[in-house]
């Protein structure tokens, strides 16, 4: 809980967002689309899926957050072997006491990394499920309330199907937002060999540029952010428009617009304001609706996406007029 003697004002949340994403992109290079969406995550109290190719510094990417925000962090690797216990703990028989005593997981971190998540079978996606609904895992009937802040960071390979667990839906609908990272320009591919040539060592030293009370200070003004009526409203058709598009078979529940409303918040705050805009709106959609879509079949023969599909919504569904500061 944020406390009157932490809270930060607007620009003073903007300012250290821009420490940390400037923080963190000097070990990601040419990756600012991406490094801004996840820092909207995170200031969103929400959780990012990161679908994209191996080694495409989606590991470095969360370490680095993690590192800039003085966050704990843990990686775990996914197998499909994993049972729950391996990521959220266990109640261990203790021989002095005789008692069983919960000795906790991985999971028990401010910042997670789910490498491979898809790797994992159903239980084990279960109990994260858990964890980042609940912000608690239970154990023989007790529950463990996890660290806060608390943010997952899962990645799946899309290429690589042979012994994956695809995620359900209902898993999926709990992550916030869905992004890719992509390969860097040229520019940026020879910024990353000419730093590593010139460093000598393969890590980056990074600092942490705020701790994580001041983070919570900068979850907390988020949520002062001002949504229009017109904005929200704004909001509402264009995820209602999902379950009533042609190719689409099941559209976004209203968990989607509620991710739209967050993410727009967050992206307002990056900009220093404390009103959402409809261009803030739009430009967090694809990521924060685009995994929540399920369509028909022949949809996916004429390899239609459900990118395109948000995208065509954000072209024909009225957009208000920018909304009034307050």
């Amino acid at each position: 809980m944020v406390t009157a003697d932490e809270r930060i004002t607007i620009d003073e949340a903007a300012d250290a967002a821009k420490s940390i994403l400037s923080e963190v992109g000097r070990a990601v290079v040419g990756k600012d689309d991406a490094l801004e969406l996840l820092l909207m995550a995170l200031l969103a109290d929400g959780h990012v899926l990161i679908e994209d190719f191996p080694g495409l510094a989606k590991t470095l990417m969360a370490r680095s957050f993690a590192v800039a925000t003085g966050l704990d962090f843990a990686r775990v690797q996914f197998t499909p072997d994993q049972l729950p216990m391996d990521i959220t703990g266990a109640a261990i028989l203790d021989p002095a006491g005789g008692d069983f005593v919960f000795r906790p997981g991985p999971i028990f971190t401010n910042l997670l990394l789910a490498d491979e998540i898809n790797r994992a079978p159903a239980k084990t996606q279960a109990a994260l499920l858990e964890a980042m609904q609940e912000r608690q895992v239970t154990i023989d009937g007790v529950s463990h309330p996890v660290p806060r802040p608390f943010l997952v960071v899962a990645t799946q390979n899309p290429i690589e199907f042979e012994g994956t667990y695809p995620l359900p839906e209902a898993q999926l609908d709990r992550f916030l937002i869905r992004i890719g990272v992509g390969y860097p320009s040229s520019e940026a591919e020879w910024e990353i060999i000419r730093d590593r040539a010139e460093r000598g060592t393969d890590e980056v030293e990074l600092s942490s540029v705020i701790g994580s009370g001041r983070l919570r200070a900068m979850q907390e003004a988020v949520e002062r952010v001002h949504v229009e009526e017109d904005v929200g409203r704004y909001i509402v058709s264009l995820v209602g428009a999902t379950r009533s598009h042609s190719q689409v078979l099941v559209g976004a529940s209203p968990r989607g617009s509620l991710a739209i409303m967050k993410m727009a918040r967050a992206r307002a705050l990056l900009a220093g304001l404390d009103f959402v805009t409809p261009d803030d709106a739009k430009a967090v959609a694809v990521p924060a609706l685009s995994h929540r879509l399920i369509l028909r079949p022949e949809a996916w023969v004429r390899d239609i996406t459900s990118t395109q599909v948000v995208e065509e919504l954000l072209d024909t569904v009225p957009t208000p007029p920018t909304a009034p500061q307050h």
